[in-house]
């Protein structure tokens, strides 16, 4: 009985995992444009380009994403409701509408070297990175657009205002994800634009506005 009871406890403490239930349609929708092929696609690029120099060494930070939004996101899940919810609407909006773009206007790169001058670790993990990651569907960028979801939502937390080393290090996290889409040649300077401008769009939707309405839901403790 105090087994079911502590099982009931602990739905009702974490019954906000329900948001989490986005990814069922994130994943089978960009799966299927990662497997789809379109009749047309729109080449993404910017002559900002051809001066950014290919450097494997940002495959750490570029891998190092998705350690970095899915601490951010559980940090939030654990320890701050309010925080949880910002977050997970800031994402999962920007993310839905990434969808949306490139299924109405399939776009694509042309960055990709061919050839690699060393063989090294890194290399074979941009070679890995290649051969698992189509060139298709990079407008806008999703790892800029979450790295700076995560950072903000970082720097709004008022419990990590307390660590400002952890706040730095994310910020810094960041930044070097940012870089690493370029110099990876996984993403355009028009994609980090037009995530970077989807940030302006959505954070204050988000941000400025909930909070302002500020929701009782929201803001009952964990």
């Amino acid at each position: 009985m105090q087994s079911i009871t502590k099982i009931k406890q602990f739905i009702l403490r974490y019954r906000h995992a329900w948001v989490l239930l986005y990814s069922f349609i994130y994943m089978p929708w960009f799966c299927y444009l990662e497997k789809h092929r379109f009749s047309h696609y729109y080449l993404i690029h910017s002559p900002l380009d051809d001066y950014i120099p290919f450097v494997e060494y940002f495959i750490v930070p570029y891998l190092l994403w998705f350690l970095f939004i899915a601490v951010t996101i559980a940090y939030f899940f654990f320890t701050d409701k309010k925080g949880y919810y910002q977050l997970t609407a800031f994402l999962f909006t920007g993310m839905t509408i990434f969808l949306i773009i490139c299924t109405v206007f399939p776009n694509e790169l042309n960055l990709r070297p061919h050839t690699f001058a060393n063989d090294t670790v890194f290399t074979r993990l941009v070679q890995q990175l290649y051969s698992t990651d189509t060139p298709t569907n990079v407008l806008p960028s999703i790892h800029v657009y979450n790295s700076l979801g995560a950072a903000i939502a970082i720097g709004h937390s008022q419990a990590l205002k307390k660590h400002r080393g952890i706040q730095f290090v994310s910020y810094g996290l960041a930044g070097l994800i940012v870089l690493s889409t370029m110099f990876l040649k996984q993403h355009s300077v028009t994609d980090v634009i037009a995530a970077v401008a989807l940030t302006f769009m959505i954070y204050p939707l988000i941000y400025v506005t909930q909070t302002k309405r500020a929701p009782k839901l929201s803001q009952q403790p964990i």
